[in-house]
């Protein structure tokens, strides 16, 4: 039993599947298409760069679910393995949402368009700057847990990604994640402030929610080919009504990834294969169980070990 995984935001890099662009005519339709949809050059912003414009959150979300679905395309064309028969599809965050489209439950086109509005609406639920995000170190969620529920007077910070034993990802105004910070400086707890200008999957998201509970409920799901795991419960789905309401959950719930891959293990997963920009998701798992079989796909020489 396999599972196919794909990445989220911090994953991007200029550049990324070029080497497929040049080389499938139908790489290239895709980024004509992806091109057309948003009124973009994605193929500009993705292999000139300059990375400042990759990284801002309205332009990223799309230009990496552009970079999966395309190497997942050509998995599908050019390769003897059969990806579709995965037992399981995940994503991290926007990786969700490109689970989905490679499943078979949105068309390109649509989730491409999802992803813009969503990157735009998640960057300005508050402005520029006020908040942020930190990774917490070497430390497990029911410690974290408590350490935010005891300081709760001092500040007020939540949640946003439980992603390995030993990484976890908290959201917050900069002022309240600085407090936080100086109560981890006292307790000798590592942490790092991670490149992000908004503080995602937590409750300052909610303007996003608003913009994207309208957009999803427009967009038509079909029942995906594969069963796909959703960020908010760490289980498993097939029903489109019940996988719109979780997407719109998700903008303002932790992204629960440790737990998703750890349901995936306890009913027979062996085999983890990472679709996209980077190898993100295959350093997490290793931290979760070194006994699976770890697989990233980003080029074509990548093809060959399947």
């Amino acid at each position: 039993m396999f599972s196919v995984l794909f990445p989220g935001q911090g994953s991007q890099s200029v550049g990324m599947v070029k080497e497929l662009y040049e080389n499938y005519d139908y790489v290239k339709h895709l980024f004509e298409e992806a091109s057309d949809a948003l009124n973009l050059s994605m193929s500009k912003l993705i292999f000139e760069g300059p990375k400042e414009l990759l990284d801002e959150t309205e332009n990223t979300q799309p230009a990496i679910f552009l970079a999966s679905f395309a190497i997942f395309k050509v998995i599908q064309k050019e390769s003897s393995f059969q990806i579709d028969n995965a037992k399981f599809f995940a994503g991290h965050s926007l990786g969700e949402y490109s689970a989905l489209a490679c499943s078979g439950a949105i068309s390109f086109i649509e989730t491409i368009k999802l992803l813009k509005i969503r990157g735009h609406a998640m960057q300005n639920a508050v402005p520029r700057n006020e908040g942020g995000m930190l990774a917490i170190l070497g430390e497990n969620i029911i410690k974290v847990n408590e350490l935010l529920e005891n300081n709760k007077n001092k500040f007020t910070c939540f949640l946003a990604n439980d992603n390995s034993n030993g990484q976890i990802v908290i959201s917050g105004k900069i002022q309240d994640l600085d407090q936080l910070i100086n109560e981890l400086k006292n307790l000798n707890i590592k942490n790092i402030k991670l490149p992000v200008s908004a503080p995602f999957h937590c409750v300052l998201m909610n303007p996003a929610t608003q913009i994207m509970r309208k957009q999803i409920m427009n967009t038509g799901f079909s029942q995906p080919k594969n069963e796909i795991i959703s960020n908010v419960t760490a289980n498993a789905s097939k029903d489109p009504q019940e996988i719109k309401k979780l997407l719109i959950e998700q903008i303002e719930s932790p992204v629960r990834w440790r737990e998703s891959i750890i349901n995936m293990i306890n009913v027979g997963n062996k085999k983890f294969i990472e679709i996209g920009p980077g190898k993100v998701l295959s350093g997490l798992i290793k931290r979760i169980d070194r006994n699976v079989e770890l697989i990233q796909v980003n080029n074509i020489s990548d093809l060959n070990n399947l």
